[in-house]
């Protein structure tokens, strides 16, 4: 053995540093969502599914509906993390939804969510992520390069 030689790094650790920007973005906000979802889940449990009478975690208004939703969109996230191109894919098309839901809430239109309209904390939530995963999705979702005659992340 040589002074220079290192030892591996694990699989796993390798994996996601090649990872693109795109793929990163996925990961992380699927498992924030997925812990959102779950928090959410301790506060309102599973009764009054859609009402609109909510329960707030931290400043943000939830109801068990709420939280389903978040599950979805952490499981979509998750799903497409591994690759690039779903990765890509699954950020443009959560950021188009996530826009939708954040105008429906700034004109009072997701009540059953437990979103109150205009100055709903939620909506600025919900702008930003839009805003951060069509981001990732466009012009920071990185993509592959070629190297030595193969296609490899950047």
């Amino acid at each position: 053995m040589t002074s220079q030689t290192q030892a591996a790094p694990s699989g796993l650790r390798a994996g996601l540093r090649a990872w693109t920007p795109a793929q990163r973005f996925a990961g992380v906000f699927g498992v924030v969502y997925l812990l959102v979802a779950v928090a959410g889940f301790a506060v309102t449990g599973f009764s009054d599914f859609a009402g609109e009478h909510h329960h707030t975690l931290l400043i943000f208004a939830v109801n068990p509906l709420h939280n389903v939703i978040h599950l979805v969109l952490a499981a979509g996230w998750l799903a497409a993390a591994p690759r690039h191109d779903t990765a890509r894919l699954a950020n443009l098309v959560l950021g188009v939804v996530l826009g939708l839901v954040t105008v429906l809430g700034f004109v009072g239109g997701m009540g059953m969510l437990g979103m109150s309209g205009l100055a709903d904390p939620d909506n600025f939530l919900h702008l930003a992520t839009a805003t951060l995963s069509l981001y990732f999705g466009s012009l920071a979702a990185g993509g592959a390069t070629v190297d030595e005659g193969r296609a490899v992340a950047r």
